[in-house]
C-alpha cells in the first residue's frame, strides 16, 4: 500500500464557494434592490437598511462573544439577515423596530438554535412575521415612492395587493410597468421586480442558487391566480413574490438540497400565498408561506433524498 496515501472522512472533493463568497454574492445580488429602494423611498431606506444590518451583526458578535462562541461576523451571513429583513419592511418603520426586528432575527431565530445552519426557519422572514403581528400598523402603512428625492412622500398610499382585495374601491392600479420597475406602494426592496430579478439572474449565474424554487414559487402564484380570475400579472409582480421566491426560500437551512425537493418546496410557497391572498384576511401571504413551508423542509428532505449509487433504500 501506497504510504504516501491519506484516508480521512468525507467529503473528499472541496469546492471553491465557502460561506463567506456565497454571502458576498448575495449581499452583490441584492444591490440592485437597494438601489432601487433608494431611488423611489429616498435617504430614509439606506438608514433603515443600515440600522438592520449594524445591528444584526452586532447581535451576532455580542451573543457569541458572550457565549464564548466562535465569531462568525466574517462570513456575512449576519449582514445579509440584516439587509433582507430591512427590504422587507417599509420605509416609515420606527427606528427602534427595525432594531427589534434585527435583534429576534439574529438571537432568537438564528442564534438560540445553533447558529448559521442550525435554524429551523429563515430567520429575516420569521423576524418579519413577529413584526406584522407585534407591530401590524407600522408595518402595514405603506409610503408613496419618490424619484431620486432625499424623502419619500410622507401621504400613505395602499399596495396593489390591498387594492386588488378591495376589488378597486381602495384605489387605482399602478400600471405593469411601474409594477415592474418599482413606482409602488410596498416594503422598500419588493417592489422593483427588475432589480430583483438582475439579483436573481446573478446568483443562478454564480450557482449560488438554482432556478427549480424560484421558477416553481412564482409560476404556481401565476397558474392559480389565472385560474381565479385573480389579475394573474398584478399578482407576481405585487407584494413580495419575487424578493421571497428569489433570496428567501432559497436559504440553503430551511429548503431541500434536491431539485425535486426544490420544486416541491416552490409549488408549496406558491400554493399558500394564494390561499393567503385570495381567502385569508392579510392580502400578502409570502412570508407566512415560506415560514410555513420551512417547518415542512425536513418532511421534504426526508422524501426527496436520494440513494447514493448502487445503495438500497433504508
Amino acid at each position: 500500500m501506497n504510504k504516501n496515501m491519506v484516508v480521512s472522512v468525507n467529503p473528499h472533493i472541496y469546492a471553491s464557494q465557502t460561506t463567506q463568497t456565497i454571502m458576498r454574492d448575495v449581499l452583490i445580488a441584492l444591490f440592485p434592490a437597494v438601489i432601487a429602494s433608494i431611488v423611489f423611498f429616498g435617504i430614509q431606506a439606506l438608514l433603515v437598511e443600515v440600522v438592520c444590518v449594524v445591528v444584526a451583526v452586532f447581535c451576532e458578535w455580542a451573543f457569541e462573544k458572550i457565549t464564548k462562541r466562535d465569531i462568525t461576523i466574517t462570513d456575512c451571513s449576519a449582514a445579509v439577515t440584516g439587509l433582507l429583513l430591512a427590504l422587507n419592511l417599509p420605509v416609515g418603520i420606527p427606528l427602534w423596530q427595525a432594531v427589534f426586528g434585527s435583534f429576534v432575527a439574529i438571537v432568537v431565530v438564528k442564534q438560540f438554535f445553533g447558529g448559521i445552519g442550525q435554524n429551523f426557519a429563515n430567520p429575516a422572514i420569521t423576524a418579519r412575521v413577529i413584526m406584522l403581528v407585534a407591530f401590524s400598523g407600522a408595518m402595514t402603512t405603506w409610503t408613496n415612492p419618490a424619484f431620486a428625492g432625499f424623502a419619500a412622500d410622507a401621504v400613505t398610499s395602499p399596495t396593489p395587493l390591498a387594492i386588488l382585495g378591495a376589488e378597486g374601491t381602495a384605489g387605482e392600479l399602478p400600471t405593469l410597468a411601474q409594477m415592474f420597475l418599482g413606482a409602488r406602494g410596498g416594503s422598500m426592496g419588493e417592489t422593483s421586480c427588475l432589480a430583483l430579478l438582475i439579483g436573481g439572474i446573478y446568483l443562478i449565474y454564480r450557482r449560488v442558487i438554482s432556478w427549480h424554487t424560484p421558477v416553481a414559487f412564482i409560476g404556481t402564484v401565476l397558474v392559480f391566480t389565472a385560474l381565479l380570475g385573480q389579475q394573474p400579472l398584478y399578482q407576481v409582480m405585487a407584494g413580495g413574490l419575487f424578493i421571497g421566491a428569489i433570496f428567501m426560500a432559497t436559504d440553503y437551512t430551511t429548503s431541500p438540497p434536491t431539485p425535486a425537493g426544490k420544486l416541491i418546496f416552490g409549488v408549496g410557497c406558491g400554493l399558500i400565498t394564494v390561499l393567503i391572498r385570495v381567502w385569508g384576511n392579510y392580502p400578502e401571504g409570502v412570508s407566512f408561506s415560506i415560514l410555513l413551508m420551512n417547518i415542512l423542509n425536513p418532511y421534504i428532505s426526508g422524501w426527496t433524498k436520494t440513494k447514493p449509487f448502487g445503495g438500497v433504500q433504508a
